[in-house]
């Protein structure tokens, strides 16, 4: 499943990052981190073809030889980034879907909480929990 999950501010720091492999956390956090400039690619072409942004997935940003990296972006330029291996199962796009559904689903309930400061890191053990059942 997905090795690497990232949530990303709106001005490209890190929020949350969880890797399921501690020894590459570095490798992770570059693959992450590269991957918003073809966000930002991304989300001008969609700006330039619709004025209308509903469609929060963005599908794979680019594949690597071990891994394949998905991309979702909220409302408010918040980004999701998950990590996928490559070498096993293929997933469709309903499947990545389903996942960042789960993964936005959770980052809602933390920014619901009147106790969370928004844009800082992401703490909450329930989100913790969210995203290693994503992991599984």
């Amino acid at each position: 499943m997905a090795v690497c999950v990232a949530v990303i501010a709106r001005d490209n720091y890190p929020l949350y990052i969880r890797t399921a492999e501690p020894d590459h956390d570095l490798k992770f956090h570059y693959i992450a981190h590269t991957s918003l400039d073809v966000i930002e690619e991304k989300l001008a072409a969609l700006s330039k073809t619709t004025s209308d942004m509903r469609e929060l997935y963005l599908g794979i940003l680019y594949p690597t030889e071990d891994y394949k990296v998905y991309g979702y972006v909220t409302n408010t330029k918040i980004k999701f980034v998950v990590i996928v291996d490559a070498s096993g199962i293929n997933y469709r796009d309903t499947e990545m879907r389903a996942i960042f559904r789960k993964l936005h689903h959770a980052y809602s309930d933390v920014i619901s909480n009147p106790f969370y400061t928004p844009e800082t890191n992401i703490t909450s053990p329930n989100f913790d929990k969210a995203v290693g059942n994503i992991m599984a």
